[in-house]
């Protein structure tokens, strides 16, 4: 495929994607303004009907949640290549309103809220797609493609996953996701792995009593769990790339009584399925009696399962290494410890993260006067850039279906 071509179209066609950017940021999508996620799921829609896509609204489990979105072209008995984005954002909207938070183009960078977390993905999505149907319209009209847009990704919503499955009964040809790909002096990062994440919850039950007068009847819960969080923090192992964090403690009611329960709550994360599981039969270790009485209970409240990467995604990025060695840049593999549907999505298919545009301060709001403090934005250089990467890339796997 001729590069400098390719270079030309994007550059003529990113006006456009750039208006439908503009237009989505304007819409506040925090998770919870269902209102909102589904006033974009319906502009997203419109975005991508030009291109000859479907589109299905599929509601969330959660009624706080807005509704899914599904987007399809192609022949649907062959595996369809699953291109990844979400329509929520972290922003409710007075949050937008009192830090005057919104879509404002600066040089380079265009701030705003979900500019590259995640609606400069989708519309990275369109360009792509749009200049797959100008230089490859063959392959483009031969390939099954879905855009699966969850509405509450900031949350993590599990349905979503089981919704794109459904979809997918004979699982995916390949699984892309948008999120953001930071352009650093070392090349262009995509992301070949995730930690997945344990969530605990640990209880002390101690024994209430009047603090002055029945002080030594009393058992402090709030001491006897706090005499066993250093261990516990412990757990975390670089050598592993295993992290737990203690995110939260709280207990007793007043201050004239002895605590009578307290709990801290906490995540693990880890590559590695088997560092996640050795790390969680530790921690359970702590349930037990104390010297003093308390009972100290640990359970497990969530888990989201890791994406360790793998051959089958060493393959796809090989597919984004060469694509760049054509266009003389580099790109680096990134293991992140971050969650994204990857983590859910993975099981369908080869995957890769990361191919969504660059730009930074993802889930920020603020702007002080010195400049210590910026919010989101994304460069809006790196469309082209990324979208003409993207497409060499998914012509060669998307021929190999053909």
């Amino acid at each position: 495929m001729d590069i400098i071509s390719l270079r030309q179209s994007a550059e003529a066609s990113l006006p456009q994607m750039l208006d439908w950017l503009r237009r989505m940021v304007e819409i506040n999508s925090f998770t919870t303004n269902t209102e909102g996620v589904n006033q974009l799921g319906a502009l997203t829609a419109e975005c991508f009907a030009e291109l000859g896509f479907r589109s299905e609204s599929v509601p969330s489990d959660d009624p706080t949640h807005g509704s899914h979105l599904f987007l399809s072209r192609g022949p649907s008995d062959k595996k369809p290549i699953v291109l990844v984005t979400h329509l929520d954002t972290v922003f409710p909207p007075e949050e937008e309103v009192q830090n005057d938070f919104r879509w404002l183009p600066e040089g380079n960078r265009i701030y705003g809220p979900g500019t590259v977390d995640i609606k400069g993905g989708t519309t990275l999505i369109w360009l792509m797609l749009r200049l797959l149907r100008e230089s490859s319209p063959d392959l483009f009209e031969s390939t099954h493609w879905m855009i699966a847009a969850n509405s509450a990704e900031e949350v993590i919503g599990a349905d979503f996953a089981r919704k794109t499955t459904a979809r997918c009964p004979q699982g995916a040809h390949a699984v892309l996701v948008f999120e953001g790909g930071p352009h650093e002096k070392d090349g262009w990062h995509l992301v070949t792995a995730r930690k997945g994440r344990a969530e605990y919850r640990i209880t002390s039950h101690g024994r209430a009593a009047h603090a002055g007068s029945n002080h030594a009847l009393g058992i402090n819960a709030v001491v006897e769990l706090s005499r066993i969080l250093p261990a516990v923090s412990a757990l975390t192992n670089p050598q592993k790339n295993l992290t737990l964090n203690l995110a939260s403690m709280h207990g007793g009611t007043v201050l004239n009584r002895v605590p009578h329960e307290a709990v801290a709550e906490l995540e693990m994360r880890a590559f590695e399925p088997a560092a996640l599981a050795e790390a969680g039969e530790a921690l359970e270790s702590f349930t037990q009696r104390t010297a003093a009485g308390a009972e100290i209970n640990v359970e497990c409240i969530g888990r989201t399962q890791a994406w360790p990467g793998g051959r089958d995604t060493d393959a796809l990025y090989r597919a984004w290494e060469k694509a760049a060695t054509q266009m003389g840049i580099s790109t680096v593999a990134e293991q992140r410890g971050g969650l994204s549907d990857a983590n859910y999505l993975c099981t369908l298919g080869p995957t890769i993260d990361g191919l969504g545009p660059s730009g930074g301060n993802a889930h920020c709001s603020e702007r002080s006067a010195d400049g210590s403090k910026l919010p989101e934005y994304v460069e809006k250089d790196s469309f082209v850039t990324k979208a003409v990467l993207n497409v060499l890339a998914v012509n060669v796997i998307a021929a190999q279906q053909v």
